[in-house]
């Protein structure tokens, strides 16, 4: 989608200004609002110490069992999970880990941690609250007044976005070079947090970590609408960085791994608001010999 836009633009940049040392963006320039939390850091690393994993259903769902033992979450409390689809992929990412179990790739465990302890203690209210705020801060929404290559790019790869939220709504959304940001109408708010009512509680954990992985409620919202695949989400919310990156060169392999690092994360978050989302009858367990 955007890579020819990008190649085009970039064509007459001689190749000894692409090879110079890498200078890219800080992502950290977009600020997170303060109400918008990130969920249960992984723990480190540690041996594996099971050999079987299978899920059965327990009060208030299904359960996760790493041989004979429940899993349990941060807080101690059983990991009880809505879905048995969830509860299945939870055991495969268990069931995955080989001799030392990885905590950082097991994203969906932590959303469920998170959403099983709530350890910012949010209501569903305050959860969307805090997604919609991020309207006032979205990556797609702040457009800069220079270089013309990068102007002409964002206006190419972003307003179609933009357009498509604003006739899918029925909303005004608009976007601004001011370091103020767009100015949102009340009415747009209103929609979007009629919106995420729709959702469960579960679901909006899910979809509030993918919007601080994307920095976008916009592009989160295409994605989960199947506007927007996962690698196209990821190259629209890291844009200016990939500008960059195609003008000076990029460290050799950092790049691809942070790439890579955002689109586990983004795929999971949007895999999880599916599985909490929808009601499963599954009948059989996970990996049981």
């Amino acid at each position: 989608m955007w890579r020819g836009s990008l190649q085009r633009l970039l064509s007459s940049i001689p190749l000894a200004a692409r090879s110079r040392h890498p200078v890219l963006l800080d992502r950290g320039s977009v600020f997170l609002p303060a109400g918008l939390r990130r969920p249960y850091t992984p723990q480190p690393e540690r041996k594996r110490f099971y050999q079987n994993v299978s899920i059965s259903q327990g009060e208030g769902g299904f359960e996760i069992n790493l041989d004979h033992r429940k899993l349990k979450t941060p807080q101690n409390k059983t990991f009880v999970v809505p879905s048995e689809t969830l509860a299945l992929a939870v055991a495969t990412e268990w069931d995955s880990q080989r001799d030392t179990i990885k905590f950082f790739t097991m994203h969906l465990t932590t959303l469920c941690n998170t959403a099983l302890d709530n350890p910012s203690q949010r209501s569903k209210e305050q959860l969307i609250t805090a997604a919609v705020k991020f309207l006032e801060t979205d990556t797609i929404c702040y457009r800069v007044e220079e270089p013309p290559a990068l102007v002409e790019l964002q206006k190419n790869e972003w307003d179609p976005v933009i357009a498509w939220a604003e006739k899918r709504y029925n909303v005004v959304i608009g976007s601004s070079t001011s370091i103020l940001g767009p100015v949102i109408p009340q009415r747009t708010k209103d929609t979007f947090v009629s919106h995420l009512a729709s959702y469960n509680s579960w679901a909006l954990h899910g979809i509030e970590y993918m919007i601080t992985q994307l920095k976008s409620l916009i592009l989160s919202m295409g994605l989960l609408d199947k506007n927007l695949t996962v690698e196209q989400a990821v190259l629209l919310s890291r844009l200016e960085e990939e500008y960059q990156i195609q003008r000076w060169g990029s460290v050799e392999w950092a790049h691809d791994y942070d790439v890579y690092e955002l689109r586990a994360r983004t795929a999971a978050a949007a895999l999880f608001v599916h599985l909490c989302s929808e009601s499963s009858t599954i009948k059989h367990k996970l990996m049981q010999d």
